[in-house]
């Protein structure tokens, strides 16, 4: 019973930290997401000032080994993960200090206050509709092109089957770093099915690891090698998650 209790005043703290956070920064939030030019300012107030604290709040301690550091320049990369939590967004904040764009679902878009600005400065994606993937791209390409990266969780969002240790990878990712010709970043999350799981009553604090891997480069590849990059980024996660 008092695991419960805990469980249920944490997943609730969880909540409140988010939305109160987001409405301390109501001011700085709307005032920065009302311009494109000043994402990079937005991003560090997300990164500092949202994502970081909510993460120690929780009584989360990121561990980070680099054998890969993304510069903090104006060369755009794709960051990928595998995906088990809605902490992964604050760790991924967390993990780059280099801007980047997240791709993710439509509906995350209806979440109150969160929602509002999610679908201002993400890159929204209804699964279901052939052209909304298409606009996917454009955006994406956009963005790249003002000198951002591009974060895509591959598996293209959380198997409700907890014994998956990685599922399948979408094309998404690997199409876009090809066609733009950028690195892409495999990231690795040990901790975060543990530590915060989907599932309301279960999780831990503790330590969150995160290995960032030298990057997997794609110049001169093409479409033709999607499918190859796609299965060589995965296996070099599912190593890591498996060893």
């Amino acid at each position: 019973m008092p695991k419960y209790l805990f469980w249920l005043l944490w997943r609730t703290w969880f909540y409140i930290l988010v939305s109160t956070l987001i409405v301390l920064l109501l001011p700085v939030l709307l005032l920065l997401t009302t311009h494109k030019k000043w994402y990079r300012s937005l991003y560090w107030v997300m990164r500092y000032l949202w994502a970081t604290p909510i993460l120690y709040a929780m009584g989360f301690l990121p561990k980070i080994k680099r054998e890969y550091t993304v510069p903090n320049d104006h060369h755009s990369y794709m960051l990928v993960a595998n995906h088990y939590s809605m902490m992964d967004i604050m760790l991924m904040l967390y993990c780059s200090k280099n801007p980047f764009v997240f791709v993710g679902k439509k509906e995350l878009s209806k979440l109150p206050l969160f929602g509002y600005f999610y679908k201002r400065v993400a890159i929204m994606v209804d699964r279901k509709s052939p052209q909304s993937r298409r606009e996917v791209y454009t955006q994406a390409m956009e963005r790249i092109g003002e000198g951002l990266s591009i974060c895509i969780f591959p598996e293209g969002g959380v198997p409700d089957d907890e014994s998956i240790v990685l599922d399948n990878f979408k094309d998404g990712a690997f199409r876009i770093a090809i066609e733009c010709q950028i690195p892409i970043v495999p990231m690795v999350f040990y901790d975060t099915k543990k530590r915060f799981p989907f599932r309301f009553f279960a999780g831990s604090m503790g330590v969150m690891r995160v290995d960032v891997l030298p990057p997997v480069y794609t110049h001169g590849k093409t479409l033709e090698d999607k499918d190859t990059l796609r299965e060589e980024v995965r296996s070099l996660i599912l190593q890591r998650l498996t060893h």
